[in-house]
C-alpha cells in the first residue's frame, strides 16, 4: 500500500507532423495545469478538464490555425491520449469504471467510461451553435475519439440537452474528467487488474 501512495501516475507523449508540433504530459495524482493550444475556448476545455480530474496537465501546441483548428484539437486529443496510456501502465490498481452526471445552467451532460483497452466511442450531442468562439464545436467529437483510441479506453458521452453550444460542450469535457478521476482511482491491489480475465 505504501508503493500506491508514493508512486506518481505521470506520462508523456509527443507528436511532430506538417500540421502540429505537440507536446503533453498528464500526472494522474495532481498537479498544476499548464495548457497552450493557441485556440482559446480549447484551452479553457482542457484547463477546466484537468481541474475537474484532479490531473496534472501540460499541453503545448503549435498547429496550422490558419488552416482551421481541425489538427490541433483532434492531435491533441492523439497526444493527450498516448500520455493517459503511458500513465496508466498495465492498468492495475484502479477502479476501472466510472460515470458522471454534470448540469451547466441549462444544459446536462453525462459520461460513463470503462478503461478497457478496447478503444470505443459513443458520442450523442447536437450543437445548436456551430462555433464557440474560435473553436467548431463538431470537433469536440473529434478530440474524445482521438482520446478514446490512443488512450485505450470505452467512451460514452451524451449531451442530454442544452440550448447553448457552450454550456453543452463544457458539461461534456467536465463529466468526462469527473468519470476518468472515477476510472483511475487508486483500488484494490497495485499489482492486479479490475476483470476475470486477469488482463486488460
Amino acid at each position: 500500500m505504501a508503493d500506491l501512495v508514493e508512486k506518481r501516475r505521470a506520462g508523456c507523449a509527443a507528436r511532430t507532423t506538417k500540421e502540429t508540433d505537440i507536446t503533453v504530459s498528464v500526472c494522474l495524482d495532481g498537479g498544476p495545469a499548464d495548457i497552450h493550444t493557441g485556440i482559446g475556448f480549447f484551452d479553457h476545455m482542457l484547463e477546466a478538464f484537468a481541474l475537474h480530474a484532479g490531473y496534472g496537465l501540460t499541453v503545448q501546441v503549435k498547429g496550422d490555425l490558419h488552416v482551421d483548428g481541425h489538427h490541433t484539437v483532434e492531435d491533441t486529443g492523439i497526444v493527450l491520449g498516448d500520455a493517459l496510456a503511458q500513465a496508466l501502465g498495465k492498468k492495475s490498481g484502479i477502479a476501472r469504471y466510472g460515470s458522471f452526471w454534470l448540469p451547466m445552467d441549462e444544459a446536462l451532460a453525462f459520461c460513463a467510461v470503462d478503461i478497457s483497452g478496447r478503444p470505443f466511442l459513443v458520442f450523442d450531442a447536437a450543437f445548436p451553435e456551430e462555433r464557440i468562439g474560435e473553436y467548431d464545436s463538431c470537433l469536440t467529437k473529434e478530440f474524445f475519439r482521438a482520446l478514446a483510441f490512443h488512450a485505450g479506453i470505452t467512451l460514452h458521452l451524451k449531451a442530454v440537452y442544452g440550448e447553448n453550444s457552450h454550456h453543452m460542450a463544457e458539461a461534456l469535457y467536465k463529466a468526462a474528467a469527473h468519470a476518468l478521476a472515477q476510472a483511475t482511482q487508486r483500488c484494490g491491489k497495485a499489482d492486479s487488474v479490475f476483470s476475470t480475465k486477469g488482463s486488460l
